[in-house]
């Protein structure tokens, strides 16, 4: 574990260039880098949204949502050249979970028919937020893998998945007002 102590600045990224795993030099504004720093930008909005939830069901669904999106982090970090080695890949199981998790929720709410504004209350409104993130990455994604600079098409559909997930925890937490 790295203590406060123990963090030095590296500053390997001060001209613009970070690393992929594996050591491969990339521009910061890379599709990739783009990509899984938009999913970070989601994972760190999904914690708010888990501590701002009074379900513990929700914040646990939360919490799964957000250790698979950092491993999808570590999947879309890995060079092509290297794939075969990467420390995660994302599976259709990993899909199917979410998927389950969505089911048991839409027996909990009435979606309605109609388009909903955001902001209920704070937990909802972001959840809300991190959904639209989502929706973000889950278009980068798809640009990657219809360029080829990316294979694995469960990535989409996990976001996806994921995008429908949250649009329906936000409308449970505003149920539980």
């Amino acid at each position: 574990m790295v203590t406060g102590k123990d963090f030095r600045c590296s500053k390997a990224g001060d001209y613009g260039y970070t690393s992929l795993l594996k050591g491969k030099r990339v521009p910061k504004y890379d599709e990739r880098i783009e990509t899984y720093g938009t999913i970070d930008e989601a994972v760190s909005v999904l914690g708010l949204a888990r501590v701002l939830s009074k379900s513990r069901e929700v914040a646990e669904a939360i919490f799964k949502i957000q250790k698979t999106l950092y491993s999808i982090c570590s999947e879309l970090a890995t060079p092509p050249e290297v794939y075969n080695e990467a420390p995660f890949k994302l599976t259709r199981k990993h899909v199917e979970e979410v998927e389950e998790i969505l089911e048991k929720f839409l027996e909990k709410v009435d979606i309605q028919k109609h388009f909903i504004i955001p902001g209920k209350n704070l937990a909802s409104a972001t959840l809300d937020f991190a959904r639209t993130i989502i929706r973000r990455a889950e278009r980068r994604v798809h640009k990657l893998i219809h360029d080829g600079k990316v294979k694995n098409l469960e990535l989409g559909c996990y976001l996806n998945r994921v995008a429908d997930l949250l649009f329906t925890l936000a409308r449970f937490e505003e149920k539980e007002e």
